[in-house]
């Protein structure tokens, strides 16, 4: 023992030898130890040791995920062959970091990866997960990392997910193919047992693993304020004196998507409600305007709600008029939200339409409203329509007939 201890004393207790001396020592610390204390910071005391040969350790069990504990990890094995010392922990803990970005299809714009975004129902929403590794990942001989993914209930799973490792930002190479993927309705798991097995590629504690998916947004999904939760934690050994044994969880990070609706109240020009009328709505998609599902129309309906609508340009046109009154022009109108891009937990924060239709604003329901108005009468079809050419035509009929009938007149009158 005493060579094996010289030999060490000539090593920083930090070099290999002494990692691989503090490791096998570990495996075979059965008896009671000489003093024990619990740690409440980062620096701990313990006195009353005499001169000798020492190796700390966390208590067993001690750092394990359980009871809601999160951002645990134990120290690795800490030697010293002296008498009084200083040693520093050597713990380190991983992160995870999600992300969403948006789209504007107005104007195609796309934002960076952020804590918040908003999408109309059907949109495929993307996603990115980023986890950092622990500044100790060196000291384990094996390392288990997984993803525990929780989308809401109106988001659906692409199944399309990708894993990559990133450098320092740079050979982003995917290994979607070592890591095992796997899904309940609303819960993504990618899991790899080992990461170190990965051994085509250089894997240090600098080195990210991203995930990128994506997300439908369905008719399922919260409208308004609340949004839709998306989160997510990380499983990881926390052990490095162990063979992957120890598990640790990181807290989780959260993002929200948001959707909104629009709600038209139709109107007569007393300000009663008005029924027999029917909406369609169009979205602006760059320089083209897509119908926003079917027309909406009912017997009795008076209130047109178009739900699952996000920020952009929108144009209403009343595609049946009630009897006896004249069809509107169609109606342009703008969406526009307001929300935090950076945030622990995003809020809504405005949502407002252009003020010529005056809009109402819910932030709760996520809702815009106005009031739309009908006036009775009968108006003539603009130039140009079809109505205006059967017009034409019929009238140039009658004058034909006319011309004829006079012609017929005068040769009679001839005669």
């Amino acid at each position: 023992m005493t060579d094996i201890v010289d030999l060490l004393g000539k090593e920083n207790d930090d070099s290999n030898k002494a990692k691989e001396f503090a490791f096998k020592a570990g495996e075979h610390l059965k008896e009671k130890p000489s003093t024990s204390v619990v740690s409440t910071a980062d620096k701990t005391i313990l006195s009353g040791l005499k001169p000798g040969y020492y190796l700390v350790k966390d208590k067993d069990f001690s750092q394990e995920a359980m009871d809601k504990k999160t951002n645990t990890s134990y120290t690795r094995f800490i030697l010293k062959v002296v008498g009084d010392a200083e040693a520093t922990l050597k713990s380190d803990i991983p992160t995870i970091e999600k992300k969403v970005k948006d789209k504007n299809d107005t104007t195609g714009v796309e934002s960076n990866w952020q804590d918040a975004a908003d999408y109309d129902f059907n949109d495929q929403v993307p996603f990115k997960l980023t986890a950092t590794l622990p500044s100790n990942f060196d000291d384990y001989q094996t390392y288990n990392l997984e993803f525990v993914d929780t989308l809401s209930k109106g988001l659906k799973y692409n199944e399309d997910a990708k894993v990559y490792l990133e450098n320092e930002g740079k050979n982003r190479v995917e290994v979607t193919d070592k890591f095992k993927i796997s899904k309940n309705p609303n819960e993504l798991q990618i899991s790899i047992e080992n990461l170190k097995s990965i051994e085509d590629q250089k894997i240090n504690s600098k080195t990210k693993v991203v995930v990128e998916y994506t997300a439908t947004l369905t008719s399922e999904a919260v409208i308004g304020g609340q949004g839709n939760r998306n989160e997510v934690e990380l499983v990881y050994s926390n052990n490095p004196n162990s063979k992957g044994e120890g598990q640790g969880r990181t807290p989780k990070d959260v993002v929200i998507v948001f959707t909104y609706q629009t709600i038209v109240n139709k109107q007569d020009q007393d300000g009663k409600a008005l029924t027999g009328a029917g909406f369609t709505l169009y979205k602006k998609v760059k320089n083209d305007w897509k119908k926003v599902g079917e027309e909406i129309k009912g017997g009795e309906l008076t209130k047109f709600e178009f739900k699952g609508l996000d920020a952009g340009d929108y144009k209403l046109e009343e595609t049946t008029t009630p009897s006896g009154y004249n069809t509107i022009k169609p109606l342009e109108f703008t969406i526009t939200a307001e929300y935090t891009i950076e945030s622990a937990m995003p809020t809504l924060n405005k949502l407002s339409g252009n003020e010529e239709l005056k809009f109402t604003s819910n932030l709760q329901d996520g809702s815009l409203s106005t009031n739309v108005i009908n006036k009775k009468g009968s108006l003539l079809p603009s130039t140009g329509s079809v109505g205006t050419k059967m017009l034409y035509l019929i009238g140039a009929l009658f004058a034909i007939s006319s011309a004829v009938l006079l012609v017929t007149k005068k040769r009679v009158d001839l005669k």
